[in-house]
């Protein structure tokens, strides 16, 4: 009889933040669960960024070389909405997820608890249908503009998750541009590889289609839909925005198959979500003739060194043994 492939149904939200607003995106995160929900979906994924906001067209007061007070302020109030993992908003999520039975994957800007309590990353979440946070990826290098607003994550976060209906893993944005890291990803198995994005050109359509016909995986993308009227009025550095288009972001959000082929979307132009019957013997067919980490792979001429080691700015030891253990290694 042989092994039994799994199905699921999954689900792509594309939808805007309540930006700057971490207590009301999170309301409406755990609202659109429930609606997700309510349609089949066992496997729930949200953009790239969507608690409190991606913020796109402001520049927070920033030049080369210079910084304004007002462009401070918009990034201390970026700072006070932002996530911090676990907490509040992490066990609302979890409670949407249990009462959904879903698997969430979902995009925040996480609060740096453990240092400086500073720095800000831009974060992919997993909870499991139990409500419990199973894992988060720290985007390992943010593009751009976005380096002054948030921090590099490190090799110790690049999970591939087992779930019940296949192993569950991805990245974040332009990290799908790199090459080594979307390697990563396939040596470790993934079948449904997300990736939460802030991308809605045409060209990303390119990319999640390839990553599909590379990996032999299910690729979820998820886009928010974001006009400028969505910024609030008092917001600090809102004059940046003057000379930025009414639509910030035309979404984009699709799921697509092992061959690359659409399951569903791209959706364009408005908020909604996006559903999808997943069955994983498309995985097994796809990679018949082309398996990037196996068959296909070569490592008798190409290998890859991935460093998962967490790589944090100060470490401590006692003295005596552990100290002494410390110097030698």
């Amino acid at each position: 009889m042989g092994d039994q492939f799994p199905k699921v149904r999954a689900a792509v939200v594309q939808a805007a933040a309540v930006v700057m607003d971490r207590e009301a995106t999170t309301e409406k995160v755990v609202r659109l669960i429930g609606e997700a929900a309510s349609g089949g979906a066992r496997l729930v994924v949200f953009p790239e960024a969507l608690i409190p906001a991606y913020p796109w067209g402001v520049r927070f007061g920033t030049r080369i070389g210079g910084r304004t007070l007002d462009g401070r302020r918009a990034w201390a109030r970026y700072w006070a909405n932002a996530v911090e993992v676990p907490g509040p908003a992490t066990e609302a999520i979890g409670a949407a997820a249990r009462r959904a039975q879903a698997t969430v994957a979902i995009g925040v800007i996480e609060r740096d608890s453990t240092f400086s309590r500073g720095t800000l990353y831009c974060t992919l979440l997993y909870f499991g249908p139990d409500g419990r946070l199973l894992a988060k990826h720290r985007k390992l290098m943010p593009t751009a503009g976005e380096r002054y607003i948030w921090g590099s994550g490190d090799g110790s976060t690049l999970p591939v998750l087992e779930t019940p209906f296949g192993r569950l893993g991805g990245l974040i944005c332009w990290e799908n541009y790199m090459p080594l890291a979307r390697m990563s990803m396939y040596a470790k198995g993934v079948d449904l590889y997300v990736t939460p994005t802030a991308d809605s050109r045409d060209s990303w359509q390119a990319t999640i289609r390839h990553i599909a016909c590379e990996g032999r995986c299910f690729v979820l993308s998820a886009c928010q839909f974001v006009t400028r009227d969505m910024y609030p009025a008092d917001f600090e550095t809102r004059d940046e925005l003057d000379d930025a288009p009414q639509v910030l972001s035309r979404g984009g959000s699709a799921i697509i198959a092992p061959l690359g082929d659409y399951l569903a979307g791209p959706l364009f132009g408005e908020e909604g979500i996006l559903l999808a019957d997943l069955d994983l013997s498309a995985v097994a067919q796809g990679k018949f003739d082309f398996d990037v980490a196996g068959h296909y792979a070569r490592p008798d001429v190409f290998r890859l060194l991935v460093n998962e080691q967490p790589m944090p700015p100060v470490q401590t030891a006692r003295w005596g043994h552990d100290a002494e253990a410390w110097v030698r290694a």
